[in-house]
C-alpha cells in the first residue's frame, strides 16, 4: 500500500497546532526544521517542496529564518524557521506581505 503524500494544508494545520501548543505553554517561539518535520510526518517520502512551502506560508510578521536556503524558492531540507508564538493574533500580517 502506497502512503499518500501530505498536502500543504495538512502541514499548515500541524504548524498552527504546534504554535498554539507552544503559546499555551507560554513559550516565546518554536523552531522548526524542514527535514526534521518531513521525516516526522512522512518518513521516507520525498515531499520536501510541499513541506517547505507550508512552512514559508505559515510565517508571520516578526518570524525569522534561522537557516535560509540560498535558492530562490527557499525549499531545502536545511530550511529552519523561528515562529514567534507569543502573539497568535489573526491581525498579524503574513511574512511575505511585509517583505
Amino acid at each position: 500500500m502506497e502512503n499518500k503524500k501530505w498536502e500543504k494544508h495538512q502541514y499548515i494545520d500541524l504548524l498552527q497546532k504546534r504554535k498554539v501548543e507552544a503559546h499555551n505553554k507560554q513559550w516565546l517561539y518554536i523552531e522548526i526544521n524542514a527535514k526534521a518535520l518531513l521525516e516526522e510526518c512522512e518518513p521516507g517520502i520525498h515531499n520536501q517542496n510541499v513541506c517547505c512551502k507550508a512552512m514559508l506560508d505559515s510565517m508571520l510578521e516578526g518570524d525569522r529564518f534561522i537557516v535560509e536556503p540560498k535558492n530562490r524558492s527557499k525549499c531545502a531540507g536545511t530550511l529552519t524557521v523561528r515562529y514567534y508564538v507569543d502573539n497568535l493574533s489573526p491581525e498579524r500580517r503574513k511574512y511575505a506581505e511585509v517583505k
